[in-house]
């Protein structure tokens, strides 16, 4: 006997008989990349594309909150150079800035500042190179392993969004904890989709306790899988490196407050256990963060919350993996829209994971229209939706764009203006910079040349508490100075008392009633004037996103004049350059060469009132001399006033023009 296993023959009859198709099951399914194949995206593209855009964003982005300022590049210049700015969390007798965060910067900053000596502007972009070059190796990280995991198309859009999007341009080269979460959720989602978790939670450790402790509910969905799928291994690295990082972190903050504490135990205690007023210093209504979403990201924003509304239909093509990568996203967005005091900046931590959920439901459009049983339905719906991709994809990526140059060139007046102080060391040594209600756009002391002694606020009506220069005198970083508190309210010496010891006095000059302090000429002279845009008075669907020509047209900022040189002999232009004035008709443009052998003048071209057009007859042009070969020492030239008059004058102006024997007795 014998166990045997037998088939039956197939017959000639079973060969020519034909069967109703099978119903569809998981063995039909597409694959995950359906239509991209075994294409991957390696990582030079990625690399040199973000690479390409975090560089521009370096160079070029503005800064958008004073808490970047004063908490971040005044402490790190204090590092650097011994003088800088302190806010009250710095004072030894709260200690809720981690010095960690901080060092490692300076790790960068002061080979930089050796290197470059007296030059801190370039030390200045060189941290916002380094801070680029983070984002750079993360987001594409990130983007490798979706097209490892997802296919070329999701990737490539991802990537696309990473690039360009407004959001992601800015937090990209912020000197901000939450900047540093953002890089850290990226890397360790790369990690994840890498299947390798415990490295995941590692990257999250670093993320939350060298960066910002508040982001560990973003890194909760990853975390929480990560242990799932390694649980030992991943627990123990997670546990090692959060023990090790809090460790060094209370030695750092031991060295430089001169006390055992904890920077990031006193944050979470003052915020959480605390009774932390952080509404002291503003409120906003729980659909801030929408509004903010979608000026910064736009309609990728929509389609990132539409994600968890298509999720039936693409299950099985991306979860769980995907949707524990986006889940933050709305686990963080509904946390933070119930908190009272809200900041732009607060977002940015799941900044790329909107790039992801976006991408994905642009990738999944045609799924939306296909019939479920039939994987390879080709119908017009489906083909159109495929078509409608690259379209969705465009218009996100022209809005971002718009968005980025808006605030570029609507906002970037504070940065520039100072670096126009390097051309007025004539001034002398110990001269001292008066900033106002402006205080809180002072984008640092490392745009302060060394020759300026001090800088100092003046009243101009905040009742807050403001940063206090480093006491070295009391003990620098150690110190706890009795000025400072934790209720926001101001001391009686933060501001300087006599205004004539100041030297230079930086303001905003806007078109109000009130007239700043600069508009006596008998005190004060313009040495500089760069456009800013006029937030109150430009409508904020032109001032959010550039429109050509409406843009120009619907903003605020002030007159266009035009600086124009012409060979003395041939006539024929040698250089030429455009520039705005301010709401109060003070501008300034750059010259570049020597035009010793040129005739230079400049002339008003545009004005930005329809009722104040017409150029003042003789004094639409004013001749200026270019050319260091005159005698006068200082680096600047000013022009004779030039500007536009009302096509009818105004009736109070007639009688006084009359007694002053300007003109003749109106009939």
């Amino acid at each position: 006997m014998a166990l045997t296993t037998r088939q039956r023959r197939s017959s000639p009859a079973d060969l020519n008989t034909t069967s109703s198709p099978s119903p569809y099951s998981k063995l039909d399914k597409p694959d995950k990349a359906a239509g991209d194949g075994d294409r991957r995206l390696g990582w030079l593209l990625p690399l040199v594309s973000l690479g390409v855009l975090r560089y521009m964003s370096a160079s070029s982005n503005i800064i958008h909150d004073c808490d970047e300022v004063f908490n971040y590049w005044e402490p790190l210049h204090f590092l650097l150079y011994k003088t800088g700015f302190q806010t009250w969390e710095y004072s030894s007798q709260f200690a809720l800035r981690s010095y960690l965060y901080l060092i490692f910067h300076n790790l960068i900053g002061w080979p930089a500042s050796w290197w470059f000596g007296e030059d801190k502007v370039r030390v200045f972009y060189v941290v916002r190179v380094f801070l680029g070059v983070l984002s750079v190796i993360a987001d594409a990280a990130l983007v490798v392993a979706l097209s490892r995991k997802y296919g070329q198309r999701l990737a490539s859009y991802t990537l696309a969004m990473l690039c360009l999007a407004s959001g992601c341009f800015f937090a990209s080269t912020s000197f901000l904890p939450s900047s540093f979460s953002m890089y850290a959720i990226s890397l360790s989602s790369a990690l994840y989709l890498f299947e390798k978790p415990a490295a995941a939670v590692v990257t999250a450790a670093t993320g939350v306790i060298v960066g910002w402790p508040f982001s560990f509910l973003a890194f909760l969905p990853l975390t929480i899988f990560s242990l799932k799928k390694r649980f030992k291994r991943a627990f123990l690295s997670g546990v090692v490196t959060s023990l090790f990082l809090l460790a060094l972190s209370i030695v750092v903050d031991h060295y430089y407050y001169g006390k055992w504490t904890s920077s990031v135990l006193n944050l979470m205690i003052y915020n959480v256990l605390g009774g932390g007023e952080s509404h002291l210093y503003g409120t906003e209504g729980p659909l801030f963060y929408l509004k903010n979403g979608f000026n910064n990201f736009n309609f990728c924003f929509i389609l990132a919350l539409l994600f968890i509304a298509i999720l039936p239909i693409v299950r099985k093509k991306y979860a769980p993996e995907l949707l524990v990568i986006i889940s933050p996203v709305y686990i963080w967005l509904a946390f933070m829209s119930l908190q009272p005091h809200k900041e732009e900046r607060f977002l940015y931590p799941i900044y790329p994971l909107i790039c992801v959920a976006a991408s994905a439901v642009i990738e999944s459009l045609p799924d939306i229209f296909r019939d479920k049983y039939n994987p390879n339905d080709a119908s017009l719906l489906v083909e159109i939706a495929k078509y409608v991709r690259p379209l969705v994809l465009g218009l996100i990526l022209c809005a971002s764009h718009s968005r980025t140059f808006s605030l570029i060139h609507g906002y970037s007046a504070p940065l520039e203006i100072y670096k126009h102080f390097e051309h007025h060391d004539d001034a002398g040594a110990g001269s001292v910079l008066c900033v106002g209600s402006e205080w809180h756009r002072f984008p640092s002391s490392f745009l302060v040349p060394d020759y300026v002694g001090e800088v100092r606020w003046i009243d101009d009506g905040f009742r807050g508490l403001l940063p206090f220069p480093f006491n070295s005198t009391l003990g620098g970083t150690s110190a706890a100075p009795s000025y400072f508190n934790n209720k926001n309210q101001a001391s009686d010496i933060q501001f300087l008392q006599d205004v004539d010891k100041c030297t230079f006095l930086v303001e905003l000059h806007l078109q109000r009633p009130y007239l700043p302090r600069g508009s006596d000429l008998t005190t004060w002279e313009v040495v500089a004037a760069i456009p800013y845009l006029d937030r109150e008075m430009s409508p904020p669907k032109y001032r959010s996103f550039f429109i050509p020509y409406l843009w120009q047209q619907n903003n605020v900022f002030g007159a266009t004049v035009r600086l124009e040189c012409r060979d003395l002999e041939t006539k024929a232009v040698t250089y030429a350059v455009e520039g705005l004035t301010c709401a109060g008709g003070h501008y300034s443009l750059e010259v570049n060469g020597d035009h010793e052998n040129d005739n230079c003048e400049v002339s008003v071209v545009k004005s930005p009132r329809n009722d104040c057009s017409e150029p003042m007859g003789d004094l639409q042009k004013s001749r200026v001399v270019c050319t260091a070969n005159s005698g006068i020492r200082a680096a600047a030239r000013y022009a004779n006033p030039i500007g536009f008059m009302t096509g009818a004058a105004d009736p109070q102006c007639a009688p006084m023009l009359f007694n002053m024997g300007i003109i003749a007795p109106l009939n």
